[in-house]
């Protein structure tokens, strides 16, 4: 994975546990959360893998666990990315729309099977004007959101090509990939299905997990979330298993963040190209 446990270098002093606040009750997972759709989704298990448990359930007592996955959500201008990750992160829905200049960067703290897990959240600009900028960002990602309104057709046509940028930074064996339709509380039921149905055959042929959602009434946002973050947990553990060629996950799980390119670049300013 790009971003991956490690154990942090001597020189890093380990956080307490009184340092790590605790996840909000709502961001506790201990099953592995349902997808949307079978038919368009990562994996259809219903339990997580079962060499990640082993992993969670046989850490050493006393190892402060900070793992950190970064997220990318990317996708055409005012199809409500930012909407989607406010509803998620504060709760709250804004009328008034204000285009994302470069990125936002949100942070969510989780725990996942007794395990801190943060998502780091970048919400990128839409805007042409601010693509260059944008982009800078995408490297390191483990997990893609590409958004696009459930009654824009042409946001989904976009869906594509939105995913091939992001994917020239980043390698395609190591990332999970979303496709989410956003506005799911406006159009009729026959007019959404089709759209859905559309959306289902690209998600099947880019791999990629399917959701629709609603920001404004909130409708899948939490339950979407929730699956990203156990998907990206699962995953970053199983990475580490195999990394280390051994089943035996006393010490894999650990004090960690992302690189140090992605430890410096929320302070970082972005140079256009």
């Amino acid at each position: 994975m790009n971003v991956t446990l490690f154990d942090v270098e001597e020189k890093a002093p380990a956080p307490s546990a009184s340092m790590v606040p605790p996840a909000k009750s709502d961001r506790i997972i201990t099953h592995l959360p349902k997808c949307f759709s079978p038919r368009a989704a990562l994996h259809t298990e219903d339990v997580f893998h079962p060499d990640v448990t082993a992993a969670c359930h046989h850490r050493r007592e006393d190892a402060v666990s900070f793992n950190v996955a970064k997220v990318i959500v990317v996708g055409d201008v005012s199809v409500g990315k930012t909407c989607l990750v406010s509803r998620f992160c504060s709760g709250a829905f804004s009328r008034n729309y204000k285009a994302t200049i470069g990125v936002d960067f949100q942070m969510e703290r989780f725990q996942v099977l007794g395990v801190p897990f943060n998502l780091q959240l970048w919400d990128t600009a839409g805007q042409e004007r601010f693509k260059c900028i944008a982009s800078t960002y995408y490297r390191g990602a483990q997990a893609i959101i590409v958004v696009f309104d459930l009654g824009r057709a042409s946001s989904l046509i976009h869906a594509r090509q939105w995913l091939e940028d992001a994917m020239k930074e980043n390698d395609p064996s190591s990332v999970l990939l979303f496709l989410v339709g956003t506005k799911k509380d406006l159009g009729s039921p026959e007019q959404l299905a089709d759209v859905e149905e559309e959306a289902i055959r690209l998600s099947e042929e880019i791999r990629a997990e399917f959701w629709a959602v609603s920001a404004k009434s909130g409708d899948g946002v939490r339950d979407f979330f929730l699956r990203v973050a156990a998907l990206t947990f699962e995953a970053d553990i199983l990475s580490e298993l195999e990394r280390r060629g051994s089943q035996n996950a006393d010490d894999i799980i650990r004090i960690s963040g992302g690189k140090d390119e992605e430890r410096r670049s929320a302070g970082r300013k972005a140079n256009c190209c």
